[in-house]
């Protein structure tokens, strides 16, 4: 394995036998049983991957595809039914809350036993007791059997130890969930700190934001499958895609999507899979020119996400700003508003209407949607169109931001996207006053002289 390699994950698979109960398990292990009393279940199928020394990299996908086993073998939690797993570095992992903790002890007991387990001396882990306990800051609680603590005290030791026995390499699934936003918050700056040390930091994760604000490259897992792994815009893009039905997947040949990046470049762009045409910009300028396609003011991307069941068709998206003039640059604090129109190709019940504005990084910052205003909750028609507008004030900070545009629905309970485009249209925020962060609260300071006793 090169030395510049943290982790290599090579033609890694996992099966899973399903027993219709549970006599049939120890039949199993006894070789005694017969018949279909079990069914096979593909958890990791043929997974190739790769994480360098220093990377931070997030594994995002649905329930069920496969993320938290992947990790689990990582750290040695589970072993793999076929292909290998190379390790260079000391693993610190925090799975899942309880993972490594014997309930009946103490918490103090339980970092003598987890300290131990990784592979450190008595000594080395009392070096670090006092850090430990600093940072999970559950008081005296430490001298308490851990099965009393709630969820959060738990997490809170159990990520104090994992970050604090100073590993090259900390895997964490999911347990950030479970504590409260001051310790989320102490968290994420441990992160930051480890990624400006060089250590290599691998985690699962349904905040999408955290991706994409703590990741150098995310891996889009999808059942037990790499459906692609890029910047964490990219992936995260795709992953909505897979919620919603709209990934064009090769029909029983995974492997073809992993070695051909020409499909992994058409997701979303054209639903029927089809090599992406990388004439498409000059395209789609003919088509506007004829009165088809998407007709935007300004900054349109080129490689913007496009998606739906066609059910309607955003035709024309643009912004205007105090004045009712088309433009891309928004001046801070000013009025402006977002323009859409959509086209219904079949009757909807509901049609909702919606934009989000994310920053270059793909952090979506603030958005809403005609639900949420309760400004539209009508039935429409096939050959119906609609003119949608959004007026605010522009409290961003000074900056390059990216618009996305939806109109999605609910049929039968189920959520349904009719079209979107993501990412379709660029606007700058031009300022002379930026405050920390992305809002500008318009705070009114005022500064006097204190009353003298």
């Amino acid at each position: 394995m090169d030395k510049d390699i943290a982790i290599q994950v090579t033609d890694l698979t996992k099966m899973y036998k399903l027993y219709n109960k549970n006599s049939d398990r120890l039949k199993d292990a006894l070789g005694l049983l017969k018949g279909d009393s079990c069914t096979e279940h593909l958890a990791l199928n043929h997974v190739n991957l790769t994480v360098k020394k220093g990377e931070t990299i997030g594994i995002i996908g649905t329930n069920g595809s496969g993320k938290s086993t992947i990790l689990k073998i990582i750290t040695g939690v589970l072993s793999q039914t076929s292909g290998t797993v190379e390790v260079d570095g000391h693993i610190s992992a925090l799975l899942e809350l309880g993972a490594g903790f014997n309930l009946e002890y103490n918490g103090i007991d339980n970092i003598y036993l987890n300290g131990m387990m990784i592979g450190f001396s008595e000594e080395e882990i009392e070096a670090r007791m006092d850090a430990i306990l600093e940072f999970a800051d559950i008081g005296d609680y430490v001298y308490q059997p851990v099965k009393t603590y709630s969820s959060g005290m738990f997490v809170r030791l159990a990520f104090a130890v994992a970050i604090n026995i100073d590993p090259e390499i900390l895997i964490v699934d999911e347990a950030l969930s479970v504590g409260d936003v001051f310790f989320q918050a102490k968290c994420y700056h441990k992160f930051e700190e480890f990624k400006k040390q060089g250590k290599t930091i691998l985690f699962v994760s349904h905040d999408l934001s955290t991706i994409s604000r703590y990741c150098d490259r995310a891996v889009l897992l999808n059942q037990g499958v790499i459906l692609g792994e890029g910047t964490p815009k990219k992936m995260i893009d795709i992953y909505k895609q897979v919620l919603v039905g709209q990934y064009p997947l090769p029909e029983n040949d995974f492997k073809s999507l992993l070695e051909d990046d020409d499909i992994r470049e058409a997701a979303g762009k054209k639903a029927d899979g089809k090599k992406a045409d990388k004439t498409a910009t000059k395209d789609k300028a003919e088509d506007n020119e004829e009165g088809k396609g998407t007709i935007a003011f300004g900054e349109q991307n080129p490689e913007l996400l496009e998606y739906g069941n066609s059910g309607a068709q955003i035709s024309e998206i643009f912004i205007t700003d105090s004045k009712g003039l088309k433009t891309n640059s928004i001046i801070k604090g000013s009025e402006f508003t977002i323009h859409m129109k959509v086209k219904f190709l079949k009757d909807i019940s509901a049609p909702i209407f919606a934009y989000t504005i994310k920053n270059i990084m793909g952090i979506e910052i603030t958005g809403t949607n005609s639900m949420v205003e309760k400004a539209f909750l009508e039935p429409v028609k096939a050959g119906d169109e609609k003119y949608i507008t959004f007026k605010q004030r522009m409290l961003l900070q000074g900056g390059d931001y990216l618009i996305s545009f939806g109109v999605t629905g609910f049929e039968q309970d189920d959520f349904v996207v009719y079209h979107r485009l993501y990412d379709a249209l660029s606007i700058t925020v031009v300022s002379d006053k930026n405050t920390v962060g992305y809002v500008d609260m318009e705070s009114a300071v005022c500064v006097t002289d204190a009353k003298k006793d």
